[in-house]
């Protein structure tokens, strides 16, 4: 793993006893002795602290920017407001999502980006195409970037970043957390409510060491991110999202502006809008679910799925043992034929057909904390 890039917390992560591993061009914790099944429920029960530091932090502002990512984003930008964020998809000109990504109004003409470490190499360039002149785009490279999470991690924050308190679900501040200055949004990626704290580099491990000083805290590796993003029904880029997949067959119709449907006061003019469109009104071939495995074992991705006449019908995309429901969880995508809620399907596991519903997503409670 030498030639691989380190977060700002590589030598905490070697002194708490990290399994560490490839992602992302990076060498990340996968786990820490507590072991992935323990950190998943003890983030739900109290609060966890990940290092998401290798995710891509780009500052983007200048005159225009909000016509400019508009033309790439299709959310409401302009209307977007001060500290307030929202979820949004990077589409190709066919409707194929190139990315997910949370975007942030920092002021006047300037937004705060937060992309997925695996597609910094080419967002960036496909950002850059559509920016004007008189825009820029600041990849703030080896920026620290925690993620405190739980029922108890407002409880923890505030006691060294007291501001925190004020901060409800997809909204953030530039906050003195341990008397650093820090942008810190109420948002995260498990279904809990907690914190994502944008940190300058020399100071992300002090911070992280006041964190983990809590008794309440524990720290959490790559695995049972996976597992707490998977039972709250979130999509992973690169697995449950590709360019081969549209925001109408992930789901992910609602996370388009209202204003820029095509029934909206700004319909359109994002790359890709007219395909969506078109697939909104005439339907998809296949869609993504989620799916109650009835059996003990787990269903992974590359799993292929069947009808009961035999017929392939669709492919697992995440799956794996959900800790706080206590039973393996998967999600896919299917033709539509078979994507009706309780419509029994059979995963092929080895040489065993195992059966599996298409269920609701999330699986569990979302935990959210919004006024």
């Amino acid at each position: 793993m030498t030639d691989l890039l380190r977060t700002p917390l590589h030598r905490l992560h070697q002194e708490l006893g990290a399994r560490m591993v490839p992602f992302a061009g990076y060498e990340m914790p996968v786990q820490y002795p507590l072991g992935v099944l323990k950190e998943h429920l003890h983030t739900r029960h109290s609060a966890g602290l990940f290092d998401v530091s290798h995710m891509g932090q780009l500052v983007i502002e200048g005159p225009g920017v909000e016509q400019a990512l508009e033309a790439i984003i299709p959310i409401d930008l302009v209307n977007l407001p001060l500290n307030k964020q929202s979820y949004g998809l990077l589409c190709n000109a066919v409707g194929g999502i190139l990315d997910d990504l949370i975007i942030t109004r920092w002021g006047h003409d300037r937004f705060f980006v937060v992309i997925n470490a695996a597609c910094t190499e080419t967002d960036i360039p496909h950002i850059e195409a559509h920016l004007p002149d008189s825009v820029t785009l600041n990849f703030m490279q080896g920026r620290g970037l925690l993620a405190l999470q739980g029922p108890e991690a407002v409880d923890v924050l505030t006691r060294i970043a007291p501001d925190c308190r004020a901060l409800s679900f997809m909204s953030g501040a530039h906050i003195s957390v341990n008397g650093v200055m820090c942008y810190v949004t109420r948002s995260g990626y498990t279904g809990e409510d907690g914190f994502e704290i944008s940190i300058p580099a020399d100071s992300a491990e002090a911070i992280a060491r006041a964190l983990i000083s809590d008794e309440r805290v524990e720290a959490i590796g790559l695995g049972a991110r996976d597992s707490l993003r998977l039972e709250s029904g979130l999509c992973l880029y690169g697995h449950d999202l590709d360019a081969t997949m549209t925001p109408v067959e992930a789901g992910l119709w609602w996370s388009i502006s209202k204003t820029r449907r095509d029934d909206g006061d700004r319909p359109g003019g994002f790359l890709g809008a007219e395909a969506i469109f078109a697939q909104r009104t005439a339907g998809v071939a296949r869609r993504r679910v989620g799916l109650q495995v009835n059996s003990k074992a787990p269903v992974r991705e590359g799993v292929e799925l069947f009808d009961a006449s035999g017929s392939k019908v669709g492919e697992v995309t995440s799956g794996g043992f959900g800790p706080s429901v206590g039973a393996p969880v998967a999600m896919g995508y299917v033709i539509s034929g078979s994507a009706e809620l309780g419509s029994e399907l059979y995963a092929q596991v080895r040489n065993k057909q195992v059966p599996v519903t298409v269920c609701k997503m999330p699986f569990v409670v979302q935990n959210y904390y919004r006024r």
